[in-house]
């Protein structure tokens, strides 16, 4: 193995482990506080996450030699971000994540199963997804109303950026929240010692519970969109790239981490796609046969990088949430775009997706379950009537 590594996977790994981290932490932090986690508890399950997501990289692109990027589910957090605190607390969120890990091992066990999600109709997928991140992409511009001085900066990081070369359009917006942070907030007395006290990896074991409402608001729409959403555009992406892979243990061992990761606080890991073809193509070794050790790299930026997710944490935490949600925001307007495009391209199901995206966008719940569900189900149904009524008509 050890022949096939390269400098140029070296860099291409780093990047991406880099690239990955920094462009979605701050929306997987407000995620977990959007169920309820305690600063202790996100940055517990931040530092899972990367862990987690990086040992799974190492281990299938080392078994498989395939470029097998794992990623958490960004989506899945901000979907997170907009569930607000179910009955049970943050504790039964993590019963949801235990659920949605082991929803995804039988996923990639169970061919049934995978083939009913991947049968889930795309525009009431990319609905759900477009309506869950809407919230999140606001934050930017409500940054701005809340302190032009603070706000802009980080817009206009990320708009030149994005002109030139938009894969580091988001890590220019942090870098942009990290100097506002320096030069223009009003940090308390002994911050920054609090902060230093922070740099050892943040652990937390949350005993999970088990209730109704967290298993429809939570587990079942973050089994939905990490598959929809990750796990299967994972696949595609290495397809492409003239890989061919198998994809029942990619998702089984995937959600075996996931399900590791959970009782520490994290949500979920998946196949990556976009760092996925960072590590697939050319750029990280004209040899196809050697691509897997830019994956093993950014698997191992990820461990490193999540053992530092205390000071992150602690770093963050000393802003205004506005900021750090803006940041998030930032980092989803992509998805929200692509997502928003896919799920109104196609007249026929145009309305069965709008009422998906209005339900899920309204942010309502019913009988403690959130929007995202009732959005998908109000869709299908909606969805099914049109079939009905053009078979008889």
């Amino acid at each position: 193995m050890l022949k096939d590594l390269s400098a140029q996977s070296f860099f291409m790994g780093c990047l991406t482990a880099f690239v990955g981290f920094a462009s979605s932490f701050a929306v997987v932090l407000q995620g977990l506080k959007g169920v309820g986690a305690t600063d202790l508890q996100a940055a517990s399950g931040l530092m899972a996450l990367s862990v987690s997501m990086g040992v799974c990289a190492i281990v299938l692109s080392g078994w498989t030699r395939l470029p097998v990027s794992i990623a958490w589910s960004t989506p899945g957090a901000a979907l997170l971000a907009t569930a607000g605190t179910v009955e049970g607390g943050f504790p039964a969120a993590v019963g949801a994540f235990l659920v949605c890990g082991l929803l995804i091992v039988i996923a990639g066990l169970f061919r049934p199963l995978g083939r009913a999600v991947a049968a889930i109709p795309a525009p009431l997928a990319n609905a759900m997804l477009s309506g869950v991140i809407l919230g999140l992409c606001f934050a930017p511009f409500k940054a701005i109303a809340f302190d032009p001085l603070l706000g802009l900066p980080i817009l206009v990081a990320w708009a030149a950026v994005l002109m030139v070369k938009r894969l580091y359009a988001v890590p220019a917006a942090l870098a942009a929240f990290v100097a506002v942070m320096v030069f223009g907030v009003d940090l308390p007395e002994g911050a920054m010692a609090e902060w230093s006290q922070a740099l050892a990896p943040p652990v937390e074991l949350v005993a999970p519970a088990f209730t109704l409402p967290a298993l429809i608001s939570i587990a079942l729409p973050l089994f939905i969109v990490t598959m929809a959403s990750q796990n299967i555009p994972g696949i595609a992406v290495l397809k492409v790239n003239h890989y061919e892979p198998s994809p029942g243990p990619l998702f089984a061992t995937s959600g075996v981490f996931s399900l590791l990761s959970a009782p520490f606080g994290g949500h979920a890991v998946n196949l990556a796609a976009i760092t996925a073809a960072m590590c697939a193509g050319e750029d990280a070794h004209p040899d196809p046969a050697k691509r897997y050790w830019a994956a093993i790299i950014g698997g191992a930026g990820y461990v490193a990088l999540g053992l530092l997710a205390g000071a992150v944490t602690a770093f963050v935490s000393l802003a205004p949430p506005i900021l750090i949600q803006a940041v998030a925001g930032l980092a989803l307007i992509g998805a929200f775009s692509g997502s928003a495009v896919a799920a109104f391209k196609e007249p026929e199901t145009r309305e069965a997706a709008a009422v998906t995206f209005l339900i899920t966008a309204s942010g309502v719940s019913f009988a403690g379950i959130s929007g995202a569900f009732w959005g998908l189900l109000a869709g299908g149904l909606m969805m099914g009537l049109q079939r009905v009524v053009v078979r008889r008509g």
